[in-house]
């Protein structure tokens, strides 16, 4: 499932992370890449572990932990300390997929890379190219949001960033991992937890088949998910 997920960021919570993220140091990409990575990506990346990296990083986290359509749709269950990077003057990241684990370099905190999240931290009017592009059975979808929205999507697709040809491209990037490791199992719970909250609205929290569907959601939770 590909998700695009609106306002993560409002404006001044958006202001205050590029105020941080500007004023930090901002290294080559592929401080963070692993061998086949490093052969597709061109970029700037804030320096991972920084003073501004870690703050700007735990807003984010607050951010997306006060989204209840990322929680619903993610069912996070460890989410990856968040990246920054920027693309300009031509500088792109070819076709490739993300590492199936992910480890904070001189830690013990490990994730398995369920899910990969965008958020896009520039107005797309700001910049000539940069779309992320997602490849799956359905062919390619092109991905270029506004500032402050986010897009979640299976760390498993194929995807790249197509080259900046104006301007700068500056974004949140980063990957978690679901109690729920199955991509399809999670894109059920999502749907019917849509339908129970549709529902709910219309009828109320205890209308009994709110109750049904909610006792079912919860009982496919207790068979799929890790805690």
């Amino acid at each position: 499932m590909m998700l695009t997920i609106e306002n993560v960021l409002d404006q001044a919570g958006l202001r205050r992370i590029r105020e941080i993220i500007d004023a930090g140091p901002w290294v080559d990409g592929n401080e963070t890449s692993g061998h086949q990575s490093r052969l597709a990506k061109r970029n700037r990346q804030l320096r991972q572990h920084c003073d501004e990296a870690a703050e700007a990083g735990q807003l984010v986290l607050k951010a997306i932990g006060q989204t209840p359509e990322f929680i619903a749709a993610a069912l996070p269950l460890k989410v990856f300390p968040p990246l920054f990077n920027r693309y300009a003057g031509g500088e792109n990241f070819g076709n490739h997929v993300d590492s199936s684990m992910r480890q904070v370099k001189g830690t013990e905190f490990r994730i398995r890379s369920d899910l990969s999240c965008t958020l896009f931290l520039e107005p797309p009017e700001a910049y000539e190219g940069g779309e992320l592009v997602v490849q799956d059975l359905f062919g390619e979808h092109r991905v270029k949001l506004k500032a402050g929205d986010l897009v979640l999507y299976p760390a498993s697709s194929l995807h790249r960033v197509e080259p900046v040809t104006e301007g700068a491209r500056t974004a949140c990037f980063f990957w978690l991992q679901s109690m729920v490791r199955d991509n399809g199992q999670r894109e059920e719970l999502y749907r019917l937890d849509r339908s129970i909250r549709t529902l709910s609205e219309e009828r109320g929290g205890t209308d009994a088949v709110v109750m049904e569907l909610t006792n079912l959601y919860h009982n496919l939770m207790r068979r799929w998910a890790d805690a």
